[in-house]
């Protein structure tokens, strides 16, 4: 039987962030607005462009920037953003809430889930937020989430990889475990080993000029209409990664399980 490698998906903000995903060779997209913000609910332009890519793609519901404890009005607009990916075709949505503890809303994102029934659904990194990840988890799965996207709590996920590494163990294929942050071609393969993931979630990005000659990016930049060293997904840094991950040796080939775990 092939071995069934692991899963590259890409958050894009762009529209040619968007071509350069799929032309690189990912698997599935995650479509954000503002990437420099840890990704908004995308314009509906964007939506309607990723509509006709040929992998699937899951958007961005966040209505604002921020934390993710979210009052009346916020889940009224997060539903409204909902309604749009499912009328503009897309797979899936992106969720995600806490309450002021840190501990997920359950109310909160039981609701959005109703919402978005007939739409996958991936529940976002507000997961790094709460204090014990054990009962987290339980009650992703309890909520109907195909995935949670974690850095395992750490700034990146190689840091996280031990937490990781228990997530997959504790979810026992109940729901999949997609590590994402600080991922790329280098790292990704051993990332794999260390935790037995078989999702793995980045932006590939490098610089990105907006077209701009320099002294025009420049002059844009100081009138804040550029963030400080703009970024997008490059289509070569996703080719990288997506070869690394084909590139993985089957874990037939080898003896045990993970690393570190067991």
């Amino acid at each position: 039987m092939p071995f069934d490698r692991p899963t590259l998906e890409v958050c894009v903000d762009t529209p040619a962030g968007l071509a350069a995903a799929v032309a690189g060779g990912a698997d599935r997209i995650e479509l954000c607005a503002a990437l420099s913000l840890h990704g908004l609910t995308p314009a509906p332009g964007l939506m309607a462009q990723a509509a006709r890519m040929a992998c699937p793609v899951y958007a961005m519901i966040r209505s604002r920037q921020g934390d993710f404890v979210y009052g009346p009005t916020d889940l009224d607009a997060m539903r409204r953003d909902i309604d749009a990916v499912r009328d503009f075709g897309l797979a899936g949505v992106v969720i995600g809430a806490n309450r002021a503890s840190g501990e997920l809303d359950a109310d909160a994102l039981a609701a959005l889930i109703h919402h978005a029934a007939g739409l996958g659904v991936t529940l976002h990194r507000a997961f790094d937020l709460v204090p014990d990840v054990a009962p987290a988890l339980e009650l992703a799965i309890a909520l109907g989430f195909e995935r949670i996207l974690t850095s395992g709590g750490e700034r990146s996920a190689p840091a996280g990889a031990a937490r990781l590494a228990s997530l997959v163990t504790q979810a026992a294929g109940r729901i999949s475990i997609m590590a994402g942050g600080g991922l790329n071609a280098d790292n990704v393969a051993g990332l794999i080993a260390r935790t037995g993931v078989r999702e793995v979630h980045g932006s590939c990005s490098g610089p990105a000029l907006e077209g701009l000659g320099a002294d025009h990016a420049e002059r844009a930049e100081t009138l804040g209409f550029l963030p400080a060293g703009p970024r997008d997904t490059v289509e070569a840094q996703v080719a990288l990664m997506a070869a690394a991950l084909k590139h993985l040796p089957s874990p037939l080939a080898g003896e045990g399980g993970p690393e570190g775990v067991g």
